[in-house]
Protein backbone atom coordinates (compact mmCIF):
# COMPACT_ATOMS: atom_id res chain seq x y z
CA UNK A 1 0.00 0.00 0.00
CA UNK A 2 1.73 3.15 -0.45
CA UNK A 3 2.10 5.80 2.03
CA UNK A 4 -1.38 7.45 1.38
CA UNK A 5 -4.56 6.97 -0.49
CA UNK A 6 -3.95 7.91 -4.23
CA UNK A 7 -7.72 7.62 -4.85
CA UNK A 8 -10.81 8.91 -2.58
CA UNK A 9 -14.35 8.30 -3.76
CA UNK A 10 -16.14 10.32 -1.60
CA UNK A 11 -20.03 9.12 -1.87
CA UNK A 12 -23.62 10.05 -0.46
CA UNK A 13 -26.94 11.18 -0.81
CA UNK A 14 -27.65 14.31 -2.43
CA UNK A 15 -26.21 17.57 0.03
CA UNK A 16 -25.44 15.04 2.66
CA UNK A 17 -22.26 16.87 2.68
CA UNK A 18 -20.34 15.45 0.08
CA UNK A 19 -18.89 19.13 -1.33
CA UNK A 20 -18.23 20.65 1.96
CA UNK A 21 -15.93 18.05 3.08
CA UNK A 22 -14.21 17.97 0.04
CA UNK A 23 -13.90 21.63 -0.07
CA UNK A 24 -12.49 21.13 3.85
CA UNK A 25 -10.30 18.87 2.66
CA UNK A 26 -9.16 21.11 -0.19
CA UNK A 27 -8.53 23.95 2.51
CA UNK A 28 -5.86 22.17 4.56
CA UNK A 29 -1.77 21.86 3.89
CA UNK A 30 -0.28 18.73 2.41
CA UNK A 31 1.27 18.18 5.82
CA UNK A 32 -2.05 18.26 7.16
CA UNK A 33 -3.74 15.99 4.84
CA UNK A 34 -1.12 13.41 5.19
CA UNK A 35 -1.05 13.77 9.38
CA UNK A 36 -5.16 13.84 10.12
CA UNK A 37 -6.47 11.46 6.97
CA UNK A 38 -3.64 9.52 5.37
CA UNK A 39 -4.07 11.42 2.31
CA UNK A 40 -2.15 13.60 -0.20
CA UNK A 41 -2.77 17.01 -0.84
CA UNK A 42 -6.09 16.59 -3.25
CA UNK A 43 -6.97 16.67 -6.73
CA UNK A 44 -10.99 17.20 -7.10
CA UNK A 45 -13.12 15.58 -9.78
CA UNK A 46 -17.21 15.97 -9.49
CA UNK A 47 -19.66 14.43 -11.77
CA UNK A 48 -22.50 16.79 -11.07
CA UNK A 49 -21.26 19.38 -13.39
CA UNK A 50 -22.06 17.04 -15.92
CA UNK A 51 -25.51 16.42 -15.10
CA UNK A 52 -26.00 20.17 -15.29
CA UNK A 53 -24.40 20.41 -19.03
CA UNK A 54 -27.13 17.23 -19.72
CA UNK A 55 -30.20 19.55 -18.07
CA UNK A 56 -29.01 22.48 -20.05
CA UNK A 57 -28.92 20.44 -23.65
CA UNK A 58 -32.48 19.05 -22.53
CA UNK A 59 -33.62 22.65 -21.96
CA UNK A 60 -31.97 24.33 -24.98
CA UNK A 61 -33.65 21.56 -27.11
CA UNK A 62 -37.50 21.72 -25.41
CA UNK A 63 -36.94 25.69 -25.89
CA UNK A 64 -37.08 24.85 -29.58
CA UNK A 65 -39.50 22.76 -29.93
CA UNK A 66 -37.94 19.21 -29.29
CA UNK A 67 -38.21 16.11 -27.12
CA UNK A 68 -36.08 16.54 -24.04
CA UNK A 69 -32.34 14.70 -24.67
CA UNK A 70 -31.82 13.49 -21.38
CA UNK A 71 -34.53 14.67 -19.25
CA UNK A 72 -38.60 14.57 -19.67
CA UNK A 73 -38.65 17.91 -17.98
CA UNK A 74 -36.69 19.92 -15.81
CA UNK A 75 -37.91 18.87 -12.69
CA UNK A 76 -38.06 14.69 -12.91
CA UNK A 77 -35.06 12.16 -13.35
CA UNK A 78 -33.02 10.81 -16.18
CA UNK A 79 -35.08 9.07 -18.74
CA UNK A 80 -32.83 6.16 -18.99
CA UNK A 81 -30.67 5.01 -15.88
CA UNK A 82 -27.41 4.07 -18.46
CA UNK A 83 -26.65 8.15 -17.94
CA UNK A 84 -25.72 7.20 -14.23
CA UNK A 85 -22.84 5.20 -15.96
CA UNK A 86 -22.07 7.44 -18.44
CA UNK A 87 -20.91 9.95 -15.93
CA UNK A 88 -18.55 7.33 -14.69
CA UNK A 89 -17.25 6.99 -18.04
CA UNK A 90 -16.74 10.59 -17.85
CA UNK A 91 -15.50 10.30 -14.70
CA UNK A 92 -12.59 8.09 -15.91
CA UNK A 93 -11.85 10.13 -18.92
CA UNK A 94 -10.96 12.90 -16.08
CA UNK A 95 -8.78 10.47 -14.45
CA UNK A 96 -7.05 9.47 -17.19
CA UNK A 97 -6.66 12.93 -18.22
CA UNK A 98 -4.99 13.88 -14.77
CA UNK A 99 -2.92 10.53 -14.92
CA UNK A 100 -1.63 11.82 -18.12
CA UNK A 101 -1.52 15.63 -18.02
CA UNK A 102 -3.54 16.36 -20.59
CA UNK A 103 -5.05 19.37 -20.77
CA UNK A 104 -8.07 19.97 -23.89
CA UNK A 105 -7.74 22.87 -26.17
CA UNK A 106 -10.80 22.65 -28.42
CA UNK A 107 -11.94 25.54 -30.30
CA UNK A 108 -16.23 24.99 -28.85
CA UNK A 109 -16.35 24.08 -25.23
CA UNK A 110 -19.93 22.94 -25.97
CA UNK A 111 -19.30 20.72 -28.41
CA UNK A 112 -16.62 19.10 -27.23
CA UNK A 113 -18.70 18.66 -24.21
CA UNK A 114 -21.56 17.24 -26.59
CA UNK A 115 -19.36 14.91 -28.62
CA UNK A 116 -17.34 13.37 -25.44
CA UNK A 117 -20.85 13.01 -23.98
CA UNK A 118 -21.75 10.66 -27.15
CA UNK A 119 -18.51 8.73 -26.84
CA UNK A 120 -18.92 7.70 -22.77
CA UNK A 121 -22.56 6.98 -23.49
CA UNK A 122 -21.40 4.34 -25.52
CA UNK A 123 -18.91 3.29 -23.74
CA UNK A 124 -21.42 2.48 -21.45
CA UNK A 125 -23.39 0.61 -23.26
CA UNK A 126 -25.73 3.34 -24.77
CA UNK A 127 -26.20 4.98 -27.98
CA UNK A 128 -24.43 7.94 -28.94
CA UNK A 129 -27.23 10.76 -29.27
CA UNK A 130 -26.36 14.54 -29.72
CA UNK A 131 -24.21 13.31 -33.57
CA UNK A 132 -27.98 12.12 -34.48
CA UNK A 133 -29.01 15.86 -34.15
CA UNK A 134 -29.11 18.18 -37.28
CA UNK A 135 -25.97 20.04 -37.75
CA UNK A 136 -27.93 23.23 -37.57
CA UNK A 137 -29.57 22.11 -34.27
CA UNK A 138 -26.32 21.45 -32.62
CA UNK A 139 -24.67 24.57 -32.82
CA UNK A 140 -27.98 26.74 -32.18
CA UNK A 141 -27.89 24.51 -28.65
CA UNK A 142 -24.07 24.73 -28.65
CA UNK A 143 -24.09 28.83 -28.03
CA UNK A 144 -26.23 29.42 -25.04
CA UNK A 145 -24.22 26.58 -23.58
CA UNK A 146 -20.59 27.53 -24.43
CA UNK A 147 -20.08 29.83 -21.35
CA UNK A 148 -20.85 27.20 -18.58
CA UNK A 149 -18.98 24.46 -20.93
CA UNK A 150 -16.10 26.71 -21.08
CA UNK A 151 -16.14 27.09 -16.95
CA UNK A 152 -16.63 23.19 -16.74
CA UNK A 153 -13.27 23.03 -19.10
CA UNK A 154 -11.24 25.65 -17.32
CA UNK A 155 -12.54 23.95 -13.72
CA UNK A 156 -11.30 20.08 -15.39
CA UNK A 157 -7.81 21.91 -16.90
CA UNK A 158 -7.21 23.76 -13.80
CA UNK A 159 -7.17 20.39 -11.64
CA UNK A 160 -4.41 18.73 -13.78
CA UNK A 161 -1.18 19.03 -12.16
CA UNK A 162 2.34 18.98 -13.11
CA UNK A 163 2.21 15.03 -11.72
CA UNK A 164 -0.04 13.46 -9.09
CA UNK A 165 3.21 11.82 -6.60
CA UNK A 166 2.03 13.11 -3.15
CA UNK A 167 -1.87 13.65 -4.20
CA UNK A 168 -5.19 11.73 -3.91
CA UNK A 169 -7.21 12.18 -6.65
CA UNK A 170 -10.94 12.82 -4.87
CA UNK A 171 -14.06 11.76 -7.06
CA UNK A 172 -17.65 12.65 -5.93
CA UNK A 173 -20.49 11.48 -6.99
CA UNK A 174 -24.39 10.70 -5.51
CA UNK A 175 -25.76 7.32 -6.18
CA UNK A 176 -28.95 5.76 -5.30
CA UNK A 177 -32.82 4.27 -6.06
CA UNK A 178 -36.44 4.89 -5.96
CA UNK A 179 -38.00 5.50 -2.15
CA UNK A 180 -39.61 1.95 -1.76
CA UNK A 181 -37.11 0.30 -3.41
CA UNK A 182 -35.98 -3.47 -2.62
CA UNK A 183 -32.52 -4.52 -3.07
CA UNK A 184 -30.24 -4.96 -5.11
CA UNK A 185 -31.48 -1.79 -6.80
CA UNK A 186 -32.37 -2.08 -10.93
CA UNK A 187 -29.67 -2.52 -13.47
CA UNK A 188 -28.03 1.23 -14.04
CA UNK A 189 -28.92 2.42 -10.42
CA UNK A 190 -27.39 2.83 -7.39
CA UNK A 191 -23.74 2.24 -6.68
CA UNK A 192 -23.58 -1.45 -7.49
CA UNK A 193 -23.84 -0.46 -10.71
CA UNK A 194 -22.03 2.93 -11.31
CA UNK A 195 -19.25 1.54 -9.08
CA UNK A 196 -18.31 -1.18 -11.62
CA UNK A 197 -17.87 1.10 -14.70
CA UNK A 198 -15.31 2.71 -13.09
CA UNK A 199 -12.01 2.32 -15.06
CA UNK A 200 -9.39 -1.20 -13.77
CA UNK A 201 -6.70 1.85 -12.98
CA UNK A 202 -9.26 3.87 -10.63
CA UNK A 203 -10.89 0.74 -9.15
CA UNK A 204 -7.10 -0.65 -7.88
CA UNK A 205 -6.48 2.59 -6.04
CA UNK A 206 -9.51 3.54 -4.33
CA UNK A 207 -11.03 3.67 -1.19
CA UNK A 208 -14.44 4.68 -0.15
CA UNK A 209 -15.60 7.85 2.07
CA UNK A 210 -19.22 7.61 2.39
CA UNK A 211 -21.37 10.59 4.33
CA UNK A 212 -24.42 8.74 6.21
CA UNK A 213 -26.87 10.98 6.01
CA UNK A 214 -30.82 9.66 6.01
CA UNK A 215 -32.80 9.83 2.74
CA UNK A 216 -34.98 12.47 4.98
CA UNK A 217 -32.29 14.72 5.90
CA UNK A 218 -30.58 14.22 2.63
CA UNK A 219 -33.87 15.86 1.53
CA UNK A 220 -34.08 18.43 4.17
CA UNK A 221 -30.49 20.09 3.17
CA UNK A 222 -31.20 19.90 -0.31
CA UNK A 223 -33.83 22.36 0.04
CA UNK A 224 -31.85 24.09 2.64
CA UNK A 225 -28.90 24.76 0.33
CA UNK A 226 -30.73 25.45 -3.15
CA UNK A 227 -30.17 28.07 -4.47
CA UNK A 228 -32.43 28.96 -7.99
CA UNK A 229 -30.20 31.83 -9.13
CA UNK A 230 -27.21 29.36 -9.33
CA UNK A 231 -28.27 26.11 -10.52
CA UNK A 232 -24.58 24.97 -11.50
CA UNK A 233 -22.88 25.66 -8.37
CA UNK A 234 -21.36 22.66 -6.47
CA UNK A 235 -22.23 24.15 -3.06
CA UNK A 236 -25.68 25.64 -3.86
CA UNK A 237 -27.71 23.51 -6.21
CA UNK A 238 -31.01 22.19 -5.69
CA UNK A 239 -32.01 18.90 -6.86
CA UNK A 240 -35.69 18.55 -7.96
CA UNK A 241 -37.75 16.83 -5.42
CA UNK A 242 -39.00 14.23 -7.80
CA UNK A 243 -35.52 13.03 -8.67
CA UNK A 244 -35.28 13.49 -4.54
CA UNK A 245 -37.54 10.81 -4.55
CA UNK A 246 -36.92 8.86 -7.50
CA UNK A 247 -33.40 8.11 -7.59
CA UNK A 248 -32.57 9.19 -4.32
CA UNK A 249 -35.00 7.89 -2.36
CA UNK A 250 -32.79 5.24 -0.75
CA UNK A 251 -28.80 4.06 -1.43
CA UNK A 252 -27.56 0.71 -1.73
CA UNK A 253 -24.36 1.24 0.24
CA UNK A 254 -25.44 -1.19 3.68
CA UNK A 255 -26.82 -3.53 1.27
CA UNK A 256 -23.64 -3.80 -0.69
CA UNK A 257 -21.57 -3.62 2.76
CA UNK A 258 -23.59 -6.82 3.63
CA UNK A 259 -23.06 -8.70 0.51
CA UNK A 260 -18.91 -8.38 0.08
CA UNK A 261 -17.08 -11.27 1.62
CA UNK A 262 -14.68 -8.96 3.26
CA UNK A 263 -15.61 -7.01 6.25
CA UNK A 264 -15.85 -3.15 6.15
CA UNK A 265 -15.37 -3.15 2.29
CA UNK A 266 -17.73 -2.99 -0.98
CA UNK A 267 -16.69 -6.32 -3.45
CA UNK A 268 -16.78 -4.58 -6.64
CA UNK A 269 -16.49 -6.98 -9.64
CA UNK A 270 -15.36 -5.93 -13.06
CA UNK A 271 -14.51 -8.24 -15.80
CA UNK A 272 -12.35 -11.29 -13.86
CA UNK A 273 -11.29 -8.82 -11.59
CA UNK A 274 -13.10 -8.30 -7.83
CA UNK A 275 -11.85 -5.52 -6.08
CA UNK A 276 -12.45 -4.92 -2.45
CA UNK A 277 -12.56 -0.97 -1.70
CA UNK A 278 -12.26 -0.26 2.06
CA UNK A 279 -15.11 1.74 3.06
CA UNK A 280 -14.84 4.32 5.97
CA UNK A 281 -18.53 6.12 6.74
CA UNK A 282 -18.80 9.67 8.01
CA UNK A 283 -21.95 10.12 10.44
CA UNK A 284 -23.45 13.11 9.31
CA UNK A 285 -26.65 12.83 10.60
CA UNK A 286 -26.56 15.40 13.05
CA UNK A 287 -25.46 18.16 10.93
CA UNK A 288 -21.60 18.84 10.76
CA UNK A 289 -20.64 20.16 7.39
CA UNK A 290 -23.00 22.90 6.21
CA UNK A 291 -21.00 25.88 8.48
CA UNK A 292 -18.59 25.04 5.35
CA UNK A 293 -21.46 26.49 2.94
CA UNK A 294 -23.16 28.81 4.87
CA UNK A 295 -20.50 30.57 7.05
CA UNK A 296 -17.76 33.46 5.40
CA UNK A 297 -15.45 32.76 8.31
CA UNK A 298 -15.74 29.14 9.93
CA UNK A 299 -15.63 28.70 13.74
CA UNK A 300 -12.90 26.67 15.63
CA UNK A 301 -15.15 24.53 17.33
CA UNK A 302 -17.79 23.74 14.29
CA UNK A 303 -14.41 22.42 12.38
CA UNK A 304 -13.12 20.74 15.36
CA UNK A 305 -16.07 18.89 15.17
CA UNK A 306 -15.76 18.11 11.60
CA UNK A 307 -12.42 16.72 11.75
CA UNK A 308 -13.33 14.56 14.79
CA UNK A 309 -15.85 12.91 12.49
CA UNK A 310 -14.01 12.78 9.91
CA UNK A 311 -10.90 11.30 11.49
CA UNK A 312 -12.56 8.54 12.82
CA UNK A 313 -14.49 7.38 9.13
CA UNK A 314 -10.36 7.85 8.02
CA UNK A 315 -9.51 5.33 10.60
CA UNK A 316 -12.03 3.35 9.79
CA UNK A 317 -11.58 3.36 6.01
CA UNK A 318 -7.58 2.51 6.33
CA UNK A 319 -8.14 -0.28 8.39
CA UNK A 320 -11.03 -1.23 6.21
CA UNK A 321 -11.28 -4.94 4.56
CA UNK A 322 -7.47 -5.95 7.07
CA UNK A 323 -8.01 -9.28 8.55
Amino acid sequence: MSKHIDVLLLTALPASGKSEARTYLASLSPEECHEQFGIGHTVQLDDFPYVHIMRRITDELADRGNPGMFFRSPVLPFKDPVEWLTLMELMNEDYEDLVNGNKPAPASAALWLFERIDRARERAGGQAVMKLLPDPLLKQIAEPIEKEARELLEAKIAEVPDSLEGKTVVIEFARGGADGSTMPLPAGYGYGSSLPQLSHEILEKAHVLYIWVTPEESRRKNTARTDPDDPGSILHHGVPLAVMFGDYGCDDMEYMLGQSDKADTLAVAKGDKTYHLPVGRFDNRVDLTSFIRDDEEWQAGDVAKLQAGMRKAFDELMHGGKD
